[in-house]
């Protein structure tokens, strides 16, 4: 089992920045990638960053592109992302999952994913 908890959300203006963290606890030696997807009222959870344990190659949605930086701390098994130039249309709770092995599934999909955190309040006023 893993355990994941989110946290660094919170209410910032556009054009603000926000650093989300998540640590995981547990059984953390045979993490493959670590990942950020975003879901807000109405609509399904999307991708918004992975980064994968060992390369250390990063994936990103484009709607985040050159605005967010996901990057992780091994020895804490931390993974963050940082939010930068944040929009009202990022308004959503982020959640941090984690990837023990690979999959059929791409790192983009949430089925990819075998662990998921509680989630974090991101809203951003205009």
């Amino acid at each position: 089992q893993v355990q994941l908890v989110e946290s660094g959300g919170g209410l910032v203006q556009a054009g603000g920045s926000l650093r989300l963290s998540c640590a995981a606890s547990g059984r953390t030696f045979s993490t493959y990638a670590m990942g950020w997807f975003r879901q807000a009222p109405g609509k399904e959870r999307e991708f918004v960053a992975a980064i994968n344990w060992s390369v250390r190659g990063t994936l990103y949605a484009d709607s985040v592109k050159g605005r967010f930086t996901i990057s992780r701390d091994n020895a804490k098994t931390m993974v963050y992302l940082q939010m930068n130039s944040l929009k009202p249309e990022d308004t959503a709770v982020y959640y941090c999952g984690v990837a023990q092995s690979p999959k059929s599934y791409t790192l983009r999909s949430y089925r990819g994913y075998d662990y998921w955190g509680q989630g974090t309040q991101v809203t951003v006023s205009s």
